[in-house]
């Protein structure tokens, strides 16, 4: 299978909008239980892009957009301002495929030159193998778990974090 992955555009949030409500409606990666307007998901596009952070797709030869993933930064307080959080999101037909192993490697590379230093997986439902994994193949190391946490689909979910250095990581100051 071919992949490209680039830079999201306005035109993609419309495929961005419907992978992420199928995760909502089906899946235990995001706590959200009521999928987004795809103006709110414009609009949390638009901020991640403002704060210059990276917002990637990945789409197969056809142009079919096969998944997308970003980083925000991890809390609002400036002293966080070089670890961000990051999401990633596959459509169905994507899974299993390495679409979300070179999409997240994309992604890390992204945000290492948007002057990260520390990404940070939040992982919903300790049980989500293929998130766990492709972090994993990525570098990230578990660094804890938050049990019982979240409640969707009537049960109790954990979540998982990672984390990766990027680039220098915490061995120099930020320039």
């Amino acid at each position: 299978m071919s992949l490209r992955i680039r830079p999201s555009r306005d035109e993609d949030v419309a495929a961005i909008a419907a992978i992420y409500a199928h995760h909502v409606l089906n899946g235990t990666g995001t706590f959200e239980t009521t999928p987004p307007t795809e103006a709110e998901m414009a609009a949390r596009r638009a901020d991640v892009l403002a704060k210059g952070l990276p917002y990637l797709v990945a789409e197969d030869e056809a142009g079919q957009l096969l998944g997308f993933a970003y980083c925000n930064w991890f809390k609002p307080r400036p002293a966080y301002r070089y670890s961000a959080e990051d999401s990633i999101y596959l459509a169905d037909a994507a899974r299993g495929r390495g679409v979300g192993t070179q999409l997240l490697q994309a992604l890390c590379e992204a945000a290492e030159a948007a002057g990260v230093r520390k990404l940070i997986a939040v992982i919903g439902d300790s049980n989500n193998a293929g998130s766990v994994g492709v972090h994993r193949r990525q570098g990230f190391a578990e660094v804890g778990v938050l049990r019982n946490v979240g409640w969707k689909f009537d049960r109790w979910l954990d979540v998982v974090l990672m984390d990766k250095v990027l680039g220098e990581g915490s061995s120099s100051a930020p320039r």
